[in-house]
């Protein structure tokens, strides 16, 4: 059997971990990716300091240097090569293309210079190709993050530490350079619900609070009253008891520090509009209330009250989006390929397309950790593998040898994981001399030369 995985990051790579490993399976995996690089999130959404998190790339190393493994790097599918000529070359076609769009939150004031997208300033500072040439003011002494996910607090942990301590990760060269002359010394991050409904996980707010010589971290949660006004019903505030509520009053109850630089976590807080004339100055937030709806659950409530909070960055963190793909039908709706157990399917007539599945958050949507992408990939592939022993998936056309000579007329620049082995042995022996885990490069060009030389 032969399959064809477009994307190559977390959920690709489980995904050809597990067909490589099923016993008995005589599999040939064809790995396609865009970029000439490899590892989607973990190269290019993991923040640098976390580097023990990047050490799922062994796994994957491991299964790209198994026989019968292809990866064919800087080849897009639907610039390149069409859907129809993958499956014309395959007896199935997995894609594992992420959710590279971000969320917007038709605020007025959002397109004022100095909002911008945590992807693009996640891929910033993480030297993505695509975001590598953005230019970020930094000079406001107050920047603002609108969410409070794991990214959320990803980035204010990067707005505030001590450059000394960035130098010894992998961000970008252009992006510590930039934050050396930051004049941020204040990150709010705005969450609209209470400590115990936060979005983040506890582990990273618990990496917040161990920067406590770099990073003051300070608790803004008004008390959680419901507005009389706005309350027709017996509804209470409601606000069980979690580990995150507890951490949350641990870490509100500990003195004030002496650090340079401070991060807020405000809670119940939802955004009105952004502030500003010619660039961000500020913006206004209304406050919430946590109400109970009689079913155990919780949700919130807009107040009347609303605060200024004068600002000159802001930072919009509130999720994710996958992108249509050529050929493939498309949910507008949730950002994702609709499909069930990973086989997609057409949304107008309820059938399943034969050999096309999905894993990852185009699959699902964004949610998880790296590590959640194991367990979809398995459903995934599961599924694949059912419709092959059934006898429902159909041969495909072309051989392997009409598959490369494909590839090589229509991308002759294309790599192969030797080649990325090449930028890698490069990016790693730089960083070794600047006693970093890699420099990156990050423009496609320089990384072409670099595997070229292989």
């Amino acid at each position: 059997m032969r399959v064809a995985i477009v994307g190559s990051g977390p959920s690709a790579c489980y995904a050809a971990d597990e067909l490589t490993t099923t016993p008995g399976l005589d599999v040939e995996v064809h790995i396609f990716d865009r970029l000439p690089t490899p590892w989607g999130l973990v190269r290019y959404g993991v923040a640098p300091d976390h580097q023990h998190t990047k050490s799922a790339t062994r796994t994957f190393e491991r299964m790209a240097s198994r026989p019968g493994v292809f990866f064919h790097l800087g080849v897009e599918i639907g610039t390149h090569l069409t859907h129809n000529e993958l499956l014309a070359h395959h007896h199935a076609v997995i894609y594992a293309v992420g959710a590279p769009a971000d969320k917007r939150l038709d605020l007025p004031g959002e397109d004022l210079p100095g909002s911008v997208s945590a992807t693009d300033l996640v891929g910033w500072y993480n030297g993505h190709p695509d975001h590598a040439d953005h230019a970020f003011d930094l000079s406001p002494e107050r920047a603002v993050i609108l969410g409070n996910g794991n990214v959320a607090l990803d980035i204010a942990r990067l707005l505030t530490r001590d450059v000394k301590e960035l130098a010894r990760t992998d961000i970008a060269g252009h992006a510590l350079s930039a934050l050396a002359g930051s004049g941020i010394r204040e990150v709010v991050v705005v969450g609209r619900r209470d400590p115990a409904h936060a979005a983040y996980t506890t582990p990273e707010l618990l990496g917040l609070a161990g920067l406590t010589t770099e990073v003051e971290l300070t608790l803004d949660c008004p008390a959680t009253e419901v507005d009389p006004a706005e309350n027709d019903t017996d509804q209470t505030a409601c606000s069980p008891p979690t580990l995150k509520a507890h951490v949350a009053d641990e870490l509100a109850s500990r003195p004030a520090g002496s650090a340079p630089r401070r991060i807020v976590l405000r809670y119940l807080a939802s955004p009105v509009e952004i502030l500003g004339d010619d660039r961000v100055r500020g913006i206004r937030l209304r406050r919430n209330a946590m109400v109970a709806d009689g079913n155990d659950r919780s949700g919130i409530r807009p107040t009347k009250t609303t605060d200024v909070l004068e600002c000159g960055l802001v930072v919009r963190s509130v999720g994710y989006r996958g992108r249509p793909m050529p050929g493939l039908p498309f949910d507008i709706d949730r950002g994702i390929i609709p499909n069930h157990n990973g086989q997609v399917v057409d949304p107008n007539t309820g059938e399943t397309r034969t050999g096309v599945y999905v894993t990852g958050w185009i699959k699902r949507g964004p949610s998880g950790v790296i590590g959640t992408n194991k367990h979809c990939s398995i459903e995934t592939v599961t599924s694949l593998l059912d419709d092959h022993a059934n006898g429902r998936l159909t041969a495909p056309a072309s051989g392997s040898r009409s598959l490369l000579d494909l590839v090589r007329e229509r991308r002759p620049e294309s790599i192969d994981f030797e080649g990325w082995r090449a930028i890698d042995q490069f990016e790693r022996t730089a960083g070794k001399q600047a006693g970093r885990p890699r420099v990156k490069i990050v423009d496609i060009d320089g990384m072409l030369v670099r595997a070229q030389i292989s």
